[in-house]
């Protein structure tokens, strides 16, 4: 199943809420330091409500031990950034796939973007929006992967 990374976080209220997506779809959530709050912080844990119990979190000092973890376990970098070279809907995804998205005021840095396997974007009409919520756009991501790997076809009639 597809895993989602985020470096470097900063926003409280946007980790909450991609930790409550990771626990609706039992997904791997890998967190990235520096992070911009505590693991404490009553805002992410207000955000999470009661779902942190369910997510299977990860935690990595930097960037260079969360790359050693990701070779020993296999799977694709994929990069969000809104200078993605793919469209994420025309990306094909795997289960061993590894969805990494940036902070909310840098992106991913520049270097760890040249290390990843390829980098997909959002699609956005409006030129005067920049890009879009770290929460919204974790969550599109991680729903195409699953929708595409058939996850979501558990009750459909």
């Amino acid at each position: 199943m597809p895993r989602l990374v985020l470096v470097e976080p900063q926003i409280p209220p946007n980790t909450g809420n991609i930790a409550r997506t990771c626990a609706a779809t039992a997904t791997e959530l890998h967190l990235v330091a520096p992070l911009g709050f505590e693991l404490s912080d009553r805002y992410l844990k207000r955000a999470g409500l009661d779902y942190w119990p369910h997510v299977d979190l990860h935690y990595h000092a930097d960037l260079d031990s969360f790359k050693t973890l990701q070779k020993e376990k296999g799977g694709r970098l994929l990069g969000f950034t809104i200078h993605g070279k793919c469209n994420y809907l025309k990306w094909e995804y795997q289960e061993d796939d590894w969805l990494v998205f940036g902070s909310e005021t840098s992106g991913l840095p520049k270097p760890f973007l040249e290390y990843c396997d390829q980098t997909l974007y959002l699609p956005m009409k409006g030129t005067h929006v920049r890009s879009l919520n770290l929460s919204v756009s974790a969550a599109l991501g991680l729903f195409e992967a699953h929708r595409q790997l058939g996850y979501l076809d558990t009750n459909d009639q």
